[in-house]
């Protein structure tokens, strides 16, 4: 098999050499190298990709409307619902909640809001709650512990 490798070649015919334009009245591509006279055909090699040929571009068409704050926190919402999938006396923290998926992907800070109900006593941990979720955990027997906010 190794022999046979290391004898391999192109079929003849198979491939052609290259072609290189502008190099002269007799190669056949000489002078404007076969891009015609004049026009943007002629001087430029590829197009943007988001040029439409002179017509008013989607970007200005569309109706511009308010703006994203690109330095704002993600928060990540939890409600007290969710927790009742832990057993009763456990410690909630973001692990705890990715171990379980209900948290998935990037962010800054974790809010526990107050939809749902919870019925076993959990010591939560996060960022922040709602005013109706720490009563809810509260009455519940559980905790609901703040970490310190980190420096932005």
């Amino acid at each position: 098999m190794a022999d046979t490798l290391s004898k391999l070649a192109k079929p003849e015919g198979c491939s052609r050499d290259k072609i290189r334009k502008g190099r002269g009245v007799g190669s056949g591509l000489g002078k404007t190298a076969g891009r015609g006279q004049k026009g943007q055909f002629a001087r430029r090699s590829t197009f943007k990709p988001w040029f439409e040929g002179g017509q008013t571009p989607l970007a200005r068409r569309l109706p511009k409307r308010g703006f994203t704050n690109i330095f704002a926190a993600k928060v990540a919402e939890v409600n007290v619902g969710q927790l009742e999938v832990f057993a009763a006396g456990a410690k909630v923290d973001e692990k705890a909640l990715r171990d379980r998926g209900i948290l998935k992907g990037k962010f800054d800070r974790i809010k526990v809001l107050g939809e749902g109900d919870l019925t076993k006593a959990v010591t939560v941990t996060a960022h922040s709650f709602s005013k109706s979720a720490q009563e809810k955990i509260a009455k519940a027997g559980g905790k609901a512990v703040l970490l310190a906010k980190t420096a932005e």
